[in-house]
């Protein structure tokens, strides 16, 4: 049985250099997802999420397995990140977060399938907000992207260079939430080898 894995599957997407921004075209693809707001360090908002993102990923990959006869590797966290003020993000004003917390599914997963997973993992877990998780598709088309190697709280100083060098420079603006994604586990890997992908949607002016 194959197992798909996003990682393998678009790897342009996956594995950015972390020297310089790249130009990435990023196809449609869909995520659990589930909102917050509010500092992920301190939020038990951000918390929930997280609990019940992962139960429900893994639900919705067994039943794949036994249903469908299709296996795939439970994606890496993601998350898109917005505010009224983008300088909020090199501010680093992180009571001020809009964000969405996302694990990439595959194009075969349906919403009857997550509604099941959801109510499986609420019946089994009674995992709080389980209800808040849906299917979101996204579409971010051109993108500038780089690898950050690090604390998560030293990101500031590239999305500066992204917001006010890189993008004037080719003059491009905004076209959606700023995208990060965590390839590695913060409760294993020390903060200064965290690596961490930072996306942005980008069009011309």
């Amino acid at each position: 049985m194959d197992k798909y894995d996003v990682k393998t599957a678009h790897k342009a997407l996956y594995a950015p250099s972390s020297k310089d921004f790249s130009v990435v075209d990023v196809p449609e693809l869909q995520y659990l997802a589930i909102d917050g707001h509010g500092d992920p360090n301190t939020s038990p908002e951000y918390t929930e999420a997280l609990e019940t993102l992962y139960p429900v990923a893994y639900s919705l990959k067994f039943e794949s397995k036994k249903a469908l006869g299709r296996d795939f590797v439970v994606g890496p966290l993601e998350g898109l990140w917005r505010a009224d003020d983008m300088t909020a993000f090199t501010r680093r004003e992180k009571d001020t977060w809009d964000w969405t917390m996302l694990i990439n599914q595959p194009e075969w997963i349906t919403v009857d399938m997550v509604e099941r997973a959801v109510a499986n993992v609420k019946a089994k877990k009674g995992v709080p907000g389980a209800e808040r998780v849906r299917l979101l598709t996204l579409n971010e088309g051109t993108t500038v992207q780089i690898l950050h190697v690090g604390s998560y709280d030293d990101e500031a100083p590239t999305l500066h260079r992204l917001h006010h060098e890189y993008m004037p420079a080719h003059r491009l603006a905004f076209n959606g939430d700023h995208h990060e994604i965590y390839l590695s586990d913060p409760r294993r890997t020390a903060p200064a080898k965290l690596k961490t992908v930072l996306r942005q949607p980008v069009r011309p002016l």
